[in-house]
């Protein structure tokens, strides 16, 4: 294609349909009303939300679950800001974002004017780059250049743009995104590689611990045969609980909090630990339980496509920086020509098999304590029986989100979309609904507890107007459980700022914006509920009064300490004195 003269919002919609984009979600703003107004003849969609931070929670899952960059856009100023959170949460999940940010115009600058703000600034510490648009005739290249940063360092890349120069006239030649960036990114070292396959071939008890880059690379197909080549367990990294196959017999479920102890015991007794695609974080090999399950002296070989997070928190034996399924691919070449085809270990699948079973046996009687009225475990126990193969699940933060993690399996791979790293509260429902964009054939559940849900309600309004008929199952106990559980446990149950009260239900509340409200306050009604509202394919509130005292281990029991008071008026509250 030759150069042809366009506007520069022209070349912006242009350069979206190259990479695919079909949808854009935000809230409308004069800023980029220009370039909002060809979306419908250029096939975009735009999606309104009712709050930003909605927006790119939403874009976070849909690039989760489809592979494809999310892009979302705001009014310049307090549209863009209100979005801090998510991109946030998006960037250091590692999901690829580009965020169309209308700045002040150009006339205007540094006179403090209506809506103006240095979101430049503001983004750049939560962003993996901020791209700035130097004139109206850069608006395509600059444009193509977040793309191709968003990808490569996998992560969220601000897109700023002057409100004016959306406006003019350019010429620019629409490129294909092969021909500025490039997907493929190799195995890495391949004397390297061969290392690997040596040192895994000579293992006694080596494990597979499985990450988000396997998911996004594709990747879980040849980890599986390279698991049953060694018959090495998997463990799958914390809240990624999709990142190898449920119903495997070398699968060992989650580490981190809330996490498998069976996944916990088998790799605390390694001696190599095939890393892949994990960036294995500090707050994801934490102790658990008790239990101080990462192996100081295994020899670990961390596969990932980013080099700084080689070695980052862990010493490794062998760092590959490379694509997980390319590496991994290579790894079993070498593993297979090593020593050929080998017999399965049946003591070591013995020895999976009876800790899965001892999990299995300890959450399941977890579940089954009486609670008043229902035990929260109970509840996920049963929604995870419940659970079509092809649902996707979103998990927020909290006490009882937290704990799905122990109850969570997958056969598939893009089906867990769980808050991360970034750890905020109000994701779950958003994410859902991007998810529900994504795949829209898909059944998606959210689970939430009710203080997150009170973040995220309001976008029951934009599930109707779009009719996502996502189910969100939002446990009712009162307060913020993970912060009354650190009360409970180191504040002698001084309860200050965990209540929640009101609503008496938020069943109401989803019916006044148009959804469907089932309340559920019985343990025998609990199956029924969930299977009529996954039927219903209608937008749900499915709300579980659950017991409020049934509550998980503190999230951060490294992080709290029991209370030491020096001033004689606070003394009473010194734990030496309880």
């Amino acid at each position: 294609m030759d150069k042809v003269k366009m506007t520069p919002s022209e070349a912006i919609v242009e350069t979206l349909l190259a990479e695919g984009v079909d949808h854009v979600c935000g809230i409308v703003g004069s800023a980029f009303m220009d370039m909002l107004d060809l979306f419908p003849a250029a096939g975009i969609k735009f999606i309104p939300v009712r709050h930003e931070q909605s927006a790119a929670h939403m874009e976070d899952a849909y690039c989760r679950v489809t592979g494809r960059a999310g892009v979302v856009a705001g009014q310049n100023g307090p549209g863009i800001t209100n979005m801090v959170t998510s991109v946030a949460a998006a960037n250091m999940g590692h999901t690829p974002l580009v965020i169309i940010s209308p700045s002040a115009g150009t006339p205007t600058i540094g006179w403090d004017g209506f809506q103006e703000c240095d979101q430049v600034s503001v983004f750049r510490a939560i962003t993996k780059a901020v791209v700035r648009v130097p004139h109206p005739k850069r608006a395509a290249d600059c444009l193509r250049t977040a793309f191709r940063l968003a990808y490569a360092e996998r992560g969220a890349v601000l897109y700023d743009i002057p409100r004016d120069y959306f406006y003019g006239e350019l010429e620019e030649r629409i490129l294909k995104p092969s021909q500025y960036r490039v997907d493929a990114r190799g195995c890495g070292s391949l004397e390297s590689i061969a290392q690997a396959a040596r040192l895994l071939a000579k293992a006694k008890k080596p494990v597979i611990v499985s990450g988000r880059g396997a998911v996004d690379a594709d990747a879980l197909e040849f980890i599986k045969a390279i698991a049953e080549h060694l018959t090495a367990p998997v463990a799958v990294t914390y809240l990624h609980n999709d990142a190898f196959y449920g119903n495997h017999p070398l699968f060992t479920g989650p580490i981190g909090y809330m996490g498998s102890k069976a996944a916990m015991h088998i790799l605390s007794e390694a001696d190599v630990i095939l890393a892949v695609g994990t960036r294995l974080s500090v707050f994801g090999t934490l102790p658990q339980y008790d239990i101080n399950y990462f192996p100081e002296n295994a020899k670990i070989i961390q596969i990932d496509i980013n080099p700084k997070h080689i070695a980052r928190t862990h010493p490794v034996e062998i760092g590959i920086i490379g694509d997980a399924k390319e590496a991994t691919v290579e790894i079993l070449k070498r593993l297979r020509a090593e020593d050929g085809a080998r017999q399965p270990d049946a003591k070591r699948l013995s020895e999976v098999a009876r800790e899965k079973q001892i999990w299995e046996e300890e959450i399941i009687k977890s579940a089954m304590l009486d609670g008043n009225p229902i035990n929260p475990r109970r509840v996920l126990l049963e929604i995870s029986r419940a659970l079509p193969d092809d649902a996707i699940v979103t998990t927020d933060i909290g006490n009882v989100a937290s704990t799905a993690n122990s109850y969570l399996k997958f056969n598939k791979p893009r089906k867990h979309i769980a808050a991360l790293t970034f750890g905020n509260t109000g994701f779950a429902y958003p994410a859902a609904l991007g998810a529900q964009i994504g795949c829209p054939d898909a059944p998606v559940i959210a689970i939430i507890g009710d203080g997150a849900w009170g973040m995220s309600l309001h976008e029951v309004s934009t599930a109707v107007e779009h009719n996502l008929p996502v189910v969100a199952c939002v446990f009712r106990n009162m307060w913020w459980g993970a912060e009354a559980k650190n009360q409970v446990d180191f504040y002698n149950n001084r309860f200050i700022g965990v209540d929640i009260p009101t609503p008496e239900s938020f069943v109401p509340a989803a019916q006044a914006l148009g959804a469907q409200g089932v309340r559920v306050e019985r343990v025998a009604d609990i199956r029924e509920a969930f299977d009529m509202c996954l039927k219903s394919r209608k937008p749900t509130v499915l709300e579980f009064v659950v017991d409020g005292k049934q509550l998980a281990p503190p999230f951060r029991k490294d992080a709290l300490a029991l209370p030491t008071r020096l001033l004689p008026k606070y003394a009473h509250l010194d734990h030496r004195n309880w």
